[in-house]
């Protein structure tokens, strides 16, 4: 039995954050611990929510408790996506800490959120200084999107030889995978959307369809089912293949649906058997 302690937000109505993730890791059979950040009526993307925001000292007692079971030395991976303040993250990192004490072979798999192509940074000042200079060294994988790669290589990207020297500088910091989400550059053509996994010099690209949907959420699922393939398999190509074969199905349900949030539940066999795989090719 695999456990992963989830620490990330929660909504009750829709999918975002822990409610992204969790449900397709347990779908895989793996047993998750989630711990919340905040919690909301709905994700914020509507405008409005109702709610509020834990701090970090939450977050660490939750943890502790979960530390007084006597658990913590099973826990085989960490998972952590957006972060709503700085002490959130230093609650994060030292729960990182603490089941590394534990278990010295756990994973730690960041989402390092901090914007996206069009929107810019949408986090709090010190987020993304905290995600490069804290969260992200002290990371195993991490899942940036392509706005993200570029914020903590610090250059921007738009080839595919400048990708991977951006990918070589966040794996300098510390991390040695990469899941670069979102991507987009010069060889991408114009009704598609790449992902690309890196690990050890080798990269590994899987090109999709463009879909033409907006929702949230995505991008906490695919962090998800990328750590569960690759705990699985570690092989970071593999876990990609497996890993975007899943959203994919979600997202094209989704958008079939016409639905604004994804479908998780009407679509949840998308999760262990894709109605649509695509090819990994290593570039």
């Amino acid at each position: 039995m695999v456990n992963v302690l989830s620490i990330q937000s929660h909504v009750a109505y829709g999918h975002a954050g822990n409610d992204s993730a969790v449900f397709p890791l347990q779908r895989l059979g793996i047993e998750v611990w989630p711990v919340h950040t905040v919690q909301f009526s709905n994700h914020t993307g509507y405008g409005a929510w109702t709610g509020r925001v834990f701090d970090g000292q939450a977050v660490e007692e939750v943890v502790g408790g979960i530390a007084d079971r006597g658990v913590l030395g099973t826990c085989d991976a960490v998972l952590s996506g957006y972060l709503g303040s700085a002490d959130i993250g230093h609650a994060v990192v030292q729960s990182v800490g603490r089941v590394r004490a534990a278990n010295p072979d756990a994973v730690y798999c960041c989402d390092p959120v901090i914007g996206d192509v069009g929107r810019g940074v949408f986090v709090r000042p010190g987020i993304p200084e905290f995600m490069r200079e804290v969260a992200v060294p002290v990371a195993d994988v991490v899942t940036p999107n392509h706005y993200e790669l570029d914020a903590l290589a610090g250059v921007p990207t738009g080839s595919l030889t400048s990708v991977r020297d951006a990918v070589a500088a966040v794996q300098a910091l510390g991390p040695r995978v990469v899941l670069t989400t979102s991507l987009v550059t010069e060889d991408t053509p114009a009704d598609a959307v790449d992902l690309l996994a890196s690990e050890g010099g080798r990269h590994f690209r899987v090109r999709t369809p463009r879909l033409d949907l907006s929702v949230n959420g995505a991008g906490d699922a695919i962090a998800a089912l990328f750590l569960a393939h690759w705990l699985a398999t570690r092989d970071a190509g593999t876990a990609l293949g497996r890993a975007t074969a899943s959203v994919f199905g979600l997202l094209r349900a989704t958008a079939d649906a016409g639905s604004r949030e994804i479908l998780l539940i009407a679509a949840q066999d998308e999760c262990v058997s894709p109605t649509r795989t695509f090819d990994v090719e290593e570039i």
